[in-house]
C-alpha cells in the first residue's frame, strides 16, 4: 500500500461563511472616464475564481510534477493530489461506488467523451431545449420540441422511448442555461429506466447552485465544467456508469491509457479502467486540483446558506425587470417554475448586442447577450422559426448571479434597464 504523503480527509465541519472569490473589487472604465466597481452579471458563462481556489493550486504548484509514471517524491504527491480530487469530484455529486470519473476539459468535452463511447446502435433521445454541447455530439439523434409543461417533457420521453428498439440514451439538462429552469431529472430517469434506457444529464448549470445526487436521482451520467463551478482552470468531468466507458475506444490515443504496445504491427492493449482508459497524455493537474477545491469549498459552505441567498438576489432581480415596461423576461413553464440564479431577457426597440453594450459602457455591468449556444431553444422562447438573423434581433440579454454577487449590483441592473427602456 502506497505511503499517504497528503493529511487524511477530515469529517465535514460546520458549515463556513461564503467564501468570496476573485476579482470581486474590481474596477472598470465606463463613459466619461470614470471607473467604477464591476458588477459581473455573468456567472452563467464562466464564474469567478474561488479564493479556496485559487489558494488550492497556490499549494499545489510549487511540487507538481508528473502523475502516475513518476517514483519522485514530487511525482507521487501529485498523483494523490490528482487521485484525491477525482475521489472529491465523485463524492460531490453523490456518485455510486462503482462510477466512473473521468476529466475532461469542460462539458462539451464531456458529452462528446460519451458520444464516443455508446454501444453501437444506440439513439439518442434529446430535446431542442439543449445547450449545443448535449444537442450536438451524437451520430444518432431523435430530437424533441420544446415541452409545454414539465409533465409533459416526460410524456414526450415516455412515447419517443417506447418506440425506439435497441440501446437508447436520453440527454437532459438539469437547469437551463438560457432561463434557469429546472427540469424533472428524477422524473425522466425514472421513465428512461423503465424503457430499459440510460440518462445522461447536463449539469453544468445546476451544481454551482444546488447539491446534486447522481445515486439518490438513480441518473447514468452527469457532466458538468469547473469553469462554471468557480474553478476556471480547463478541468470538467464525466461521471457515471463503467461499462460502457470501459467497452468503448479511448477517447484519445496516447501515452498513459495502454497496458501493452506491440511491435510490427501487434495488437495494442488497452487499460480496462475506463477512468486511465480515457485520459490519455498528462492531464490537467491542476485543473483537477482546482475543481475538487471547488466541490470541498461550496460543499463546507453548505447549501442552505448558498441556495437561500441565491434565491433572495434573483427574486429581486425578476422582480425588478417585471416592474419595467418594454422588458421581457424569457421563461418555458412560466414565472412561478423553480429556476437557479439566470435570467434572460429581452428590452424593446433595442437588440441583445446594443443592450449588453450600453450595460457595459454606461454602467460597468457585464451580462452576456446572444442565442446562448443554444440557438432553436432561444428561436422558440423568441417565437423565430428562421435560422439567419444576422442582425441580432433573434437573441437574448442574460444575467446570472452566484457568489460575489451583490444588491448593489442587482439594483444598478434594474435601474440601468429601467433607463435603457424609457430612451
Amino acid at each position: 500500500m502506497p505511503v499517504l504523503l497528503l493529511p487524511a480527509a477530515t469529517p465535514a465541519a460546520p458549515a463556513r461563511p461564503i467564501p468570496a472569490v476573485l476579482g470581486a473589487d474590481l474596477q472598470v472604465p465606463v463613459k466619461g472616464g470614470r471607473l467604477v466597481p464591476y458588477a459581473n452579471l455573468d456567472y452563467a458563462a464562466s464564474a469567478p475564481c474561488l479564493e479556496p481556489v485559487s489558494a488550492a493550486v497556490a499549494a499545489a504548484l510549487p511540487a507538481y510534477s508528473s502523475v502516475h509514471r513518476g517514483a519522485g517524491y514530487a511525482s507521487q504527491l501529485t498523483t494523490e493530489r490528482y487521485e484525491r480530487a477525482r475521489h472529491t469530484v465523485r463524492a460531490f455529486v453523490g456518485a455510486r461506488t462503482d462510477d466512473a470519473a473521468i476529466f475532461t476539459r469542460n462539458t462539451t468535452d464531456a458529452m462528446n467523451l460519451l458520444a464516443r463511447c455508446l454501444p453501437e446502435g444506440t439513439t439518442v433521445v434529446v430535446f431542442d431545449t439543449e445547450h449545443h454541447a448535449s444537442l450536438l455530439p451524437w451520430p444518432n439523434v431523435v430530437r424533441l420540441a420544446p415541452p409545454a409543461f414539465p409533465g409533459e417533457a416526460i410524456r414526450a420521453v415516455d412515447e419517443t422511448l417506447a418506440e425506439i428498439e435497441g440501446p437508447a440514451l436520453l440527454v437532459v439538462t438539469a437547469a437551463s442555461n438560457v432561463t434557469g429552469e429546472l427540469w424533472p431529472i428524477a422524473g425522466l430517469a425514472h421513465i428512461a429506466h423503465r424503457h430499459g434506457a440510460r440518462i445522461a444529464v447536463d449539469a453544468a448549470q445546476l451544481v454551482p447552485h444546488r447539491r446534486l445526487n447522481l445515486a439518490a436521482l438513480d441518473l447514468d451520467y452527469v457532466a458538468f465544467s469547473g469553469h462554471k463551478l468557480y474553478a476556471p482552470f480547463g478541468a470538467g468531468a464525466l461521471i457515471g456508469r463503467p461499462d460502457w466507458l470501459a467497452a468503448a475506444e479511448p477517447y484519445l490515443l496516447g501515452g498513459g491509457a495502454v497496458t501493452s504496445v506491440g511491435a510490427d504491427g501487434e495488437e495494442t492493449l488497452w487499460s480496462d479502467d475506463p477512468e486511465v482508459r480515457h485520459e490519455a497524455g498528462t492531464p490537467n493537474v491542476l485543473g483537477a486540483v482546482a475543481l475538487a477545491a471547488a466541490c470541498d469549498a461550496l460543499t463546507a459552505t453548505g447549501w442552505t446558506s448558498l441556495v437561500r441567498e441565491e434565491e433572495r438576489l434573483v427574486t429581486r432581480l425578476r422582480a425588478g425587470i417585471a416592474g419595467i415596461e418594454g422588458v421581457r423576461e424569457l421563461s418555458l413553464w412560466g414565472p412561478d417554475h423553480p429556476r437557479v440564479g439566470i435570467v434572460s431577457f429581452t428590452v424593446d426597440g433595442l437588440t441583445a448586442r446594443e443592450a449588453a453594450e450600453a450595460l457595459s459602457a454606461d454602467h460597468g455591468i457585464g451580462v452576456r447577450d446572444g442565442k446562448f449556444c443554444a440557438h432553436p431553444f432561444v428561436r422558440h422562447l423568441l417565437g423565430t422559426s428562421d435560422g439567419g438573423c444576422e442582425d441580432g434581433t433573434a437573441s437574448a440579454v442574460r444575467a446570472s448571479i452566484g457568489i460575489g454577487t451583490t444588491d448593489e449590483h442587482v439594483d444598478r441592473l434594474i435601474e440601468a434597464l429601467r433607463a435603457l427602456a424609457t430612451q
